[in-house]
């Protein structure tokens, strides 16, 4: 199918849609504000409760609809690759505690808590006592209602290319919640492709400028992957019992073949291939002792299983790279909170960790095995953590938080390399919340933070379609940052808010890559450096402006940092870094939120820089659009069209390759390489049975 007879067919699909929307919006509509504004808690003036009332004009279908219409919210699911619980968590609690898993992602946990189960959200800002913010500046706390709820839902959503390739993505949840009461289960089964498949073309120059060769790009992918999830939740011992499990596989395959049309160099082709299994259990258990203590428990076991293989030929010429890995973690953790009265609350405790990755690697040229740095290791970490945490709030208007977490880790290596080390960090943290005047907030915060080893950087790696292999550094340490930021927050027109944020960060020990022995590179600590952050987002009711129901959201953000070079010895920016980023959204209700429609904007155009040993790497993605039209013919009934890339941006790096390290080898020669992301139209249907 050609993409003007694809777009052609798309538009006739989505006429319907356009032309009931282009309906709804001339009938007439309320000129006054699409949602009142959200209520401020008389104790604590940085909390703002939002009911139900306030989401009604976009009829969410579920609890991540209505976070999406926080505004001055972004939503953060988490990190749940972060070892450890704490560290992990995303910035919306459940009420008032976070979910006790880590790979059922919250904002799937969201998805599957019907909007009429949930009686508010409350925004809290600066911290509130009895609040775990864990790090948080800002997090939304959804409270659910205790009158008996039950749903089924099924969703069959499919993406569609121009090349009539079709992406199947369906799922179902079923949910019963009553009070502290709740049971839900469901499951997802996806195989669809992503922005690897598609044209592109490398072109390499001389050191002199002159072009030495001209080839295209023939790139394809596809992943499948199937999970199911299940939660029981009830009262057990005098407290609050929650048992969760999450079980899934996934299989992605990539290739590459890279066609020579002009000057010299033989066809290539790349391939790799992976498979995964993971599997969690988590357990979680609070119980009130009297009025002002509570104890909370929290245990967490989880598993992976992984199997990777890369290959490259290029005429007689092959590279073979194969891995298998197994990884765990067991996770206990326990808190006591104590709240004095509105003004004190005190919580402490402890996390014990213990984390392992299995990985054994291999590589061939030619068919001749080649010996790696690292290639057969168990990494190891039996890590430990206390915390204490005091929150004071000597008027409504003014909130300080100070808490301290000493953490002491042992990672330990056997394999190629027998190794151990221990680390202690103390990480502590002051943060001022000051709201002087009704809607105008200033945020301080103080904090010393330290980053996670990679147990990927301690095996050997390779990436076939660059013809580059890394060894592995037993030798590394974690990052550390001082975090000094100020955070203004003014809140407007019921549902604007403008958050304008300075940000800096004192480094040490910075990871980027380093030289080894034999030729080979890998991640290491590169020295100490800074970096200064800048970011203003606005969210604009556009009421008042002429146009109902709608908002208008926007982003731009700045970073400045410097590092020493481990080559040159001369500063230059932290690799991998956006000096300059920003994003635009748009959205309207038409018709009290039968009709909505809107578009996202990314206008990213300065892009990181990778600094290798050989190569400095230089990458740049063209401007996305996504538009989207969704129509709810029925209250169980939602009906949806998303169209993205239909510009075929383009993703560009730009290479300079020298003969050895850049520091004192000469130019080899210079690489454009571009790629052409598809086109794409996601068909999505939810029905509440």
């Amino acid at each position: 199918m050609t993409k003007a007879l694809w777009l052609a067919t798309t538009m006739l699909v989505a006429a319907p849609f356009t032309a009931a929307a282009q309906t709804a919006a001339e009938a007439p509509v309320p000129t006054g504000p699409a949602s009142q504004a959200p209520a401020v808690d008389a104790v604590q003036q940085g909390v703002l409760i939002f009911d139900p009332a306030f989401f009604a004009s976009s009829r969410p279908n579920t609890a991540l609809d209505m976070i999406a219409r926080l505004p001055g919210f972004s939503f953060d699911s988490g990190d749940s690759d972060t070892r450890g619980f704490a560290g992990a968590a995303g910035n919306v609690l459940i009420n008032g505690d976070r979910p006790s898993s880590k790979s059922d992602s919250l904002d799937d946990i969201l998805s599957r808590i019907s909007a009429a189960g949930v009686e508010r959200i409350e925004l809290i800002r600066g911290g509130a006592p009895g609040i775990d913010m864990r790090g948080r500046s800002v997090v939304a706390n959804v409270v659910l209602t205790r009158t008996v709820q039950v749903e089924t839902v099924l969703e069959a959503n499919v993406y569609t290319y121009p090349d009539g390739y079709l992406g199947p993505v369906l799922s179902g949840s079923w949910s019963r919640r009553e009070g502290d009461d709740q049971m839900e289960v469901s499951f997802s089964a996806t195989t669809d492709r992503t922005d690897g498949t598609g044209d592109g073309y490398r072109r390499r120059y001389s050191p002199t400028g002159a072009l030495i060769q001209d080839a295209e790009l023939d790139r394809y992918d596809r992943f499948r992957n199937v999970s199911g999830a299940a939660a029981w939740q009830g009262r057990r011992g005098g407290g609050l019992l929650r048992v969760n499990g999450v079980l899934g596989w996934g299989e992605e395959i990539d290739s590459i073949d890279t066609l020579i049309r002009a000057g010299t160099g033989r066809n290539e082709r790349s391939e790799n291939e992976g498979q995964e299994v993971q599997a969690e259990l988590g357990a979680n258990w609070a119980r009130p002792f009297g009025e002002r203590f509570e104890l909370e428990l929290t245990a967490l076991q989880r598993y992976e299983a992984d199997d990777d293989q890369s290959r490259s030929i290029s005429g007689p010429e092959t590279a073979v790279f194969g891995g298998e890995s197994t990884q765990g973690e067991t996770i206990g953790r326990a808190v006591l909170r104590f709240r004095q009265s509105d003004r004190w609350a005190f919580e402490g405790g402890g996390e014990a960790a213990y984390n392992f990755l299995d990985s054994a690697t291999t590589y061939a040229e030619n068919g001749v095995p080649i010996a790696l740095p690292s290639a057969s290791v168990k990494v190891e970490e039996l890590r430990g953590e206390v915390f204490g945490q005091t929150t004071w709030r000597p008027d409504p208007k003014l909130t300080v938080e100070a808490a301290l977490r000493v953490e002491v880790s042992e990672i330990s290596q056997s394999g190629d390399t027998d190794l151990s080390e221990t680390f202690v960090y103390p990480k502590p943290r002051v943060q001022l919340t000051w709201t002087p005047i009704a809607d105008h907030q200033l945020r301080l915060r103080v904090e010393r933070e330290v980053g996670q080893l990679d147990f990927g950087d301690f095996v050997a790696s390779a990436d076939v379609d660059l013809n580059q292999v890394e060894g592995g550094n037993p030798e590394l340490e974690p990052g550390k940052v001082s975090t000094y930021e100020a955070v203004y927050e003014r809140r407007f027109w019921g549902e604007g808010a403008l958050t304008v944020t300075l940000r800096r960060h004192q480094l040490e020990d910075i990871i980027d890559v380093i030289p080894l022995t034999g030729g080979f590179e890998a991640v290491g600590n590169i020295g100490d450096g800074w970096s200064n952050q800048q970011q203003v987002v606005l969210t604009l009711p556009m009421d008042r402006l002429g146009l109902s129901n709608a908002r208008l959201s926007g982003r731009v953000s700045f970073d400045q940092s410097r590092v020493t070079d481990p080559l040159t010895g001369e500063e230059r920016r932290i690799g991998g870094r956006l000096p300059f980023g920003c994003g635009v959204e748009f959205n309207q209700d038409l018709r009290g939120g039968r009709w909505s429609w809107g578009f996202e904007h990314g206008c990213n155009v300065d892009d990181p820089i990778q600094y290798r040993i050989r190569e400095v790497r230089y990458f740049e993605d063209e401007p996305f659009v996504v538009v989207h039209g969704q129509w709810k013919p029925r209250p169980d009934l939602t009906l949806r069209i998303d169209v993205g890339n239909a510009t075929d941006r383009e993703r560009r790096r730009e290479r300079f390759v020298h003969a050895g390290p850049r520091n004192v080898a000469p130019l080899s020669f210079r690489e454009e390489r571009g790629e052409s992301a598809t086109p794409w139209v996601l068909f999505q249907l939810r029905k509440t049975l």
